[in-house]
């Protein structure tokens, strides 16, 4: 969430520091809201049970991270530029824990994806120089910005090297070329689609909804047998034996 150019700081002073790459830690500050809280928790939850745990589409090979520290200075230093999207997926890497995202530290890779929640203090911001760095230095492929207040919800996918605006389907949904999923609001929340439209459940909703099915099975069982109960007891009162039939 937070973006620094050059600070200026002496050539010669920096020349015999050295920031290990894999202990850059991630500066930044913390979420706006609850609700900002709840929708980045929300977004990475269901790609990770969508992609790794849910079994819809299977892949590994991705990292996916929020309110995260990106480092991407040509002269690979922490202290010249990085930025902290509030929610990006970098594919094609191992999917491991990290502080930070050190763009020199791994192959040269930025975010396939980034999602911006807008807030008051922010959304200036998101909607404009945000968006000129990840369209002009980072070349992220898909950017999307949702407001969880206002429900402002847009999106871009870049073509020739520039950010065109996304056309919603007949559902409003927005398709992300990068995770091949729809992007949508459901019940005032930014959510993933499956490219059907279906709604990309969190584990809570994959196992309530196991639930009810096994509630209507054995529903639809007990209906089975009280209708052969009932069939052999008006056989019996016929004389018949069910058990001979």
């Amino acid at each position: 969430m937070t973006y620094a150019p050059n600070l200026g700081t002496p050539e010669d002073a920096l020349e015999d520091v050295i920031f290990p790459p894999s202990d850059l830690l991630s500066d930044e500050p913390p979420l706006e809201s609850y609700l900002h809280l709840q929708q980045l928790l929300l977004l990475l939850k269901c790609l990770d049970w969508c992609w790794h745990q849910g079994g819809l589409t299977a892949r590994d090979d991705y990292f996916a991270a929020g309110n995260l520290t990106i480092y991407y200075s040509p002269r690979q230093r922490k202290s010249e530029q990085f930025r902290g999207p509030d929610f990006f997926v970098v594919l094609g890497t191992e999917r491991k824990p990290r502080k930070s995202w050190v763009v020199w530290e791994e192959d040269g890779k930025y975010p396939n994806i980034i999602v911006e929640l807008l807030s008051p203090s922010t959304a200036d911001t998101d909607r404009g120089l945000k968006k000129q760095i990840y369209q002009d230095i980072f070349r992220t492929p898909d950017y999307f910005w949702f407001d969880p207040e206002r429900l402002e919800f847009a999106g871009f996918h870049l073509v020739d090297g520039r950010y065109e605006p996304l056309e919603p389907n007949s559902q409003g949904l927005l398709w992300s070329q990068q995770l091949q999923l729809f992007l949508g609001i459901h019940k005032a929340q930014l959510r993933f689609f499956t490219a059907e439209g279906q709604l990309v459940p969190t584990p809570e909703e994959s196992a309530e909804a196991e639930r009810q099915r096994a509630g209507h099975a054995w529903q639809r069982a007990e209906q089975e047998q009280q209708r052969a109960d009932r069939l052999a007891e008006k056989l019996r009162e016929l004389g018949v034996d069910p058990s001979e039939i």
